[in-house]
């Protein structure tokens, strides 16, 4: 006979339930992980210090080398959302404002948060699969026995060039928004540069660089994170690395998505 607590393991709700459970663990416990990693991180900086050499490379690395694709991303976004609102807005009698609007909708959300996901899906997958190899060769065993701390030695100039390259890689990705912004908003609408760029400063405020550039670090920061967090933590060989990367960038984007509401909330509510 089947007792009610055997009825009740066996049931749809049960089962959805301890799915749930151990879901919501398992989150806790990535971000425990990547929070600690963090932690041992910064006290290693002051322990260790900073190899300028090394950062030099991974600013080039994190900066340069995704720039081209940053300032795509970016600049179709400008252009598509540009394309539909300005030839709308003429219609309506709102010409004077389509600058206005564009800038802030670039400086606040578009530059940092297509930048981060342009950066997550180039730099940040490249970190983490790159650590994951070290972890799964044993490299970073090795690094360990040599008596050199792992999480100093690769944490500090990978994090810190996110932190420090991300900021100006969004002033630039944002200003090329605007400029595209306002060539598509002549093109599609007839709208004038003068016209555009008169009404740019209206709503735009110095506010809205600083939080757009504070944005900017820890959007890079926690990419660089996370990305070498997983990393750091892959298992199971050459599948391990795969499922490192993926992991990285799947955490990055929802850590953007969460950064970019709590941004939201504190400065602009």
């Amino acid at each position: 006979m089947i007792t009610l607590a055997q009825y009740l393991k066996r049931s749809a709700t049960y089962k959805l339930f301890t799915t749930l459970f151990s879901e919501v663990v398992m989150f806790l416990d990535t971000i425990g992980g990547i929070i600690q990693l963090g932690i041992h991180f910064i006290s290693r900086i002051f322990k260790d210090g900073i190899s300028g050499k090394e950062l030099a490379a991974q600013c080039e690395r994190f900066g340069i080398s995704s720039l081209p694709i940053t300032l795509s991303i970016v600049g179709m976004t400008s252009i598509i959302v540009s394309s539909q609102v300005a030839n709308e807005m003429v219609k309506q009698g709102g010409a004077d404002f389509v600058g206005m609007l564009m800038t802030i909708l670039i400086v606040r959300e578009v530059g940092a948060v297509m930048s981060g996901f342009a950066i997550t899906s180039m730099i940040g997958s490249s970190l983490a699969s790159e650590l994951a190899t070290m972890k799964v060769t044993e490299q970073i065993d090795a690094i360990d026995v040599l008596g050199v701390d792992s999480v100093g030695h690769l944490f500090i100039p990978r994090v810190l060039s996110g932190i420090l390259m991300m900021p100006v890689i969004v002033l630039i990705a944002s200003f090329v928004g605007v400029l595209l912004g306002a060539l598509t908003s002549n093109l599609f609408s007839g709208l004038s540069y003068r016209a555009y760029f008169s009404s740019v400063w209206l709503g735009l405020y110095m506010k809205d660089f600083w939080v757009s550039l504070l944005k900017a670090a820890t959007f890079g920061g926690t990419i660089a994170l996370i990305s070498c967090a997983f990393g750091y933590n892959a298992k199971g060989g050459a599948k391990g690395v795969g499922i490192a990367t993926t992991q990285a960038v799947v955490w990055s984007f929802i850590a953007i998505v969460i950064w970019d509401m709590v941004f939201a909330i504190l400065f602009f509510f």
